[in-house]
């Protein structure tokens, strides 16, 4: 599939009803993504459920294919799962650590997953230690390769945090991993559909990733990816009949593969919506699509430092499609709620999202505004003059 806009958005229902700017929260699904799921959850009220998924067994199973060819793995590194957070706690919960190990992480570390390190040190013993930001707010790598000792045992990141536009440096982040030996766990829930992604370039032994932001799947889906070395040590936190075999009384083993951090009850349809999803970035391209993205975001950006009263959040030398401000000192939630009205979607994202950048910075909740490929230029232009018109006149 070649970048044609008008075919694109022809196969997105939702733009007829409403302007979409909520990507980083979930994505417009195309018609494909769709039709999956619909003609599963028929075929199921027809036939029954067990009979359909091993009627579709090999359409189900291919969906291992398409995520794996997306992100540069093999099928058998990846699990498919609930959501994001599963696939993440999955894996995170399945690594050990003791009394003084140090987890290191960003300062704009997404609160989930910050919790999830303080739980663990609560039950361990082990540290948690934030890596310090460079002046324009990623990750200082610098700052990391001198944090590095033998008492590191996990480098875990958000590589597109939540908000504030900016893209850590995975790939040197890797490399640095790797050279050390040290686990990295890469959180790449804005990451995935919106930009090109390979395990094996960014040097991730574990990354975590959902289907309904910018991959433009169904909610309620998300996968992990867990290296094939690393695989073979972890042991889930949680095993049913699906994840391990019972072999005798006292004994059972795991599966050999990522499928051990998965279970035996799981929504068919949503999984077919997911391989949907993979399938349709993979036919438009990872790379024609994060320069869309790019060039989609440079215009609203350039748009918003126009408007005198709007204060762009943004940091980062690198940024991508989310796009964070505040107008005035209009509420961001009110500014929502205007936009809601005239058909934009955009959200709130609040200070507790992403808490150690918030107090570093002073942020109060700003509005995000996340662009995706298949929105127009005109849309960009739509939002623009709706915030110049409700944004406070200076003077």
């Amino acid at each position: 599939m070649t970048f044609d806009l008008d075919r694109i958005r022809a196969e997105t229902p939702g733009v007829k009803d409403v302007v979409h700017f909520n990507n980083a929260g979930a994505a417009l699904m195309p018609s494909s993504v769709l039709d999956a799921q619909i003609e599963h959850l028929k075929l199921e009220a027809r036939i029954g459920g067990y009979e359909a998924a091993a009627q579709e067994a090999s359409r189900c199973e291919a969906v291992y294919n398409s995520i794996s060819e997306l992100i540069g793995a093999t099928p058998d590194e990846v699990a498919v799962v609930e959501n994001a957070t599963v696939a993440w706690d999955m894996a995170f919960y399945s690594l050990q650590f003791g009394a003084g190990d140090r987890i290191l992480t960003a300062e704009a570390e997404y609160a989930a997953n910050y919790i999830a390190y303080l739980q663990m040190a609560r039950r361990t013993g082990a540290v948690v230690e934030i890596v310090p930001s460079t002046e324009s707010g990623e990750l200082d790598t610098s700052a990391l390769q001198d944090m590095i000792d033998d008492r590191v045992k996990l480098i875990s990141i958000t590589h597109i945090p939540t908000n504030g536009g900016l893209v850590n440096p995975g790939a040197e982040i890797g490399r640095i991993a790797r050279e050390y030996g040290i686990t990295y766990l890469l959180d790449a829930c804005q990451t995935v559909g919106q930009m090109p992604i390979d395990v094996e370039e960014f040097g991730c032994d574990i990354l975590s990733s959902t289907g309904r932001k910018y991959l433009r799947g169904p909610r309620g889906t998300g996968f992990l990816y867990v290296k094939k070395g690393l695989l073979e040590t972890l042991e889930p936190p949680m095993l049913d009949l699906f994840a391990a075999t019972w072999t005798s009384p006292e004994h059972y083993e795991l599966r050999p593969d990522a499928k051990r951090f998965e279970n035996w009850e799981n929504n068919y349809a949503g999984r077919l919506g997911l391989g949907a999803a993979a399938d349709y970035a993979l036919a438009i391209g990872m790379h024609p699509i994060w320069q869309r993205i790019n060039a989609l975001a440079t215009r609203l950006r350039s748009g918003l430092a126009d408007i005198g009263s709007v204060q762009s959040r943004d940091i980062g030398a690198e940024r991508c499609g989310i796009v964070a401000f505040t107008v005035g000192d209009l509420p961001s939630a009110a500014v929502k709620d205007e936009l809601a009205v005239r058909g934009i979607n955009v959200s709130v994202s609040g200070p507790s999202s992403t808490l150690i950048d918030a107090m570093r910075r002073d942020l109060p909740p700003i509005v995000r505004a996340s662009v995706h490929y298949y929105n127009s230029e005109e849309e960009v232009d739509t939002l623009l003059n709706v915030l110049s018109d409700i944004a406070p006149k200076e003077g």
